[in-house]
């Protein structure tokens, strides 16, 4: 029997939250539970899971998980679901190890040999985006994610749809395909019109068109346009998303595998959108664990699309990025839009494990910028 002896957990730079798990014969497992803004919460959380599960059978991960989720007795949130998802990384991580395969063969099996990517580009105007966009393109990808709009007041003028549109046209133009990120910052009279102009461009998804809390706004978003509507961010369990399925009103499900669980969720979550003929697409604008454990779902998920992975971006630093705790960062080679399925054991991806410990001397605090409208009021980041 393997029994959890230690459970780490390190805050590194630039945002993010590493769970390391060592058994009693000296096995080790990584995991990621990074909540960006709230790590000192979620790092705290992880007190009363080493109190539970420090001596438990490391094997029976999903004892662990149904203990950590249902016997904390509240239950849910982005907290504790970040935190308990760290953990499932890293038990799955162990298993697979021991057993020397990647834990999609743990999952069933692969059910494709490469996994379609895409890459978030910055900028405000057309000729900001283009660059941005092109340098994606030479790093591999083949389709980028933006902001839908920076602002848009509840009564937007019709020109101010306008650089919206451009932005969009300068990316098509080099033969990008895009997804909008409209961040919940479109009021519901506004996203009507901005999908509208949207539709002849033909954008991929359009990514929390309103915010997840009103459901019956989105209802009514997926009767107006036939562009693919995503969501699932700012969602942490099958139960949070059960009832965007039940009324038919996302395309696309986009659970964060840092924020939902981890792996063990997130496999439900995908095998609940499966039954309602909706995809997967899970949000990762985190780091390289976070990541893994996407690649390990998505090679064993049919109804799998599109991969976020977050190249040196989001950090304002050019110091860290998603390969710098990485011994091997040739695993997340971009060809083509698409990352091979990793054939290493466990995640995948090997951890410098003396750069994680050097990195976390100083836990970084990072927080969520505060984004201002021309009139000085609050708007969603």
């Amino acid at each position: 029997m393997s029994l959890i002896a230690r459970i780490e957990t390190f805050r590194v730079p630039p945002r993010w939250l590493f769970v390391r798990v060592e058994t009693s014969d000296g096995a080790v497992g990584w995991g990621e539970a990074s909540l960006e803004g709230h790590a000192e919460a979620v790092d705290g959380a992880y007190e009363a899971l080493r109190d539970r599960f420090i001596g438990a059978d490391a094997n029976r991960i999903e004892d662990i998980w149904q203990v950590a989720y249902r016997l904390g007795f509240y239950r849910g949130g982005p907290v504790l679901m970040s935190a308990l998802a760290g953990l499932d990384h890293a038990l799955w991580d162990l298993l697979a190890r021991r057993l020397n395969v990647p834990v999609w063969q743990l999952l069933g099996g692969k059910v494709r040999d490469r996994i379609a990517v895409y890459a978030w580009v910055g900028g405000d105007r057309p000729g900001e985006v283009e660059q941005a966009s092109r340098i994606r393109q030479q790093q591999g990808f083949t389709a980028v994610k933006m902001n839908a709009t920076a602002d848009l007041d509840w009564l937007a003028r019709p020109r101010d749809l306008e650089p919206v549109l451009e932005r969009v046209a300068a990316v098509r133009a080099l033969g990008l395909d895009v997804g909008l990120d409209f961040h919940g910052r479109v009021h519901r009279p506004m996203v009507r019109s901005l999908i509208n102009s949207l539709e002849p461009l033909s954008p991929l998804f359009i990514e929390e068109p309103v915010l997840s809390e009103h459901p019956e706004a989105l209802a009514q978003l997926t009767q107006f346009t036939k562009l693919p509507i995503a969501i699932g961010e700012r969602l942490y369990s099958r139960w949070d998303f059960k009832p965007f399925l039940q009324s038919s009103s996302v395309d696309i499900l986009q659970p964060d595998l840092s924020h939902a669980g981890g792996i063990s969720e997130c496999r439900r979550i995908a095998a609940m959108a499966e039954a309602y003929d909706v995809a997967i697409a899970p949000h990762c604008p985190l780091g390289p664990l976070a990541l893994a454990a996407c690649l390990q779902l998505a090679a064993a998920t049919p109804n799998f699309a599109i991969q976020e992975m977050s190249l040196g971006i989001h950090y304002n630093s050019s110091e860290y990025d998603l390969l710098t705790y990485l011994s091997n960062p040739h695993v997340l080679d971009i060809r083509q839009g698409y990352v091979d399925v990793p054939s290493g054991p466990g995640l995948g991806v090997e951890i410098d494990e003396a750069r994680v410990r050097d990195a976390a001397r100083v836990p970084h605090t990072w927080r969520n910028p505060v984004w201002r409208g021309p009139d000085g009021s609050i708007r969603e980041w």
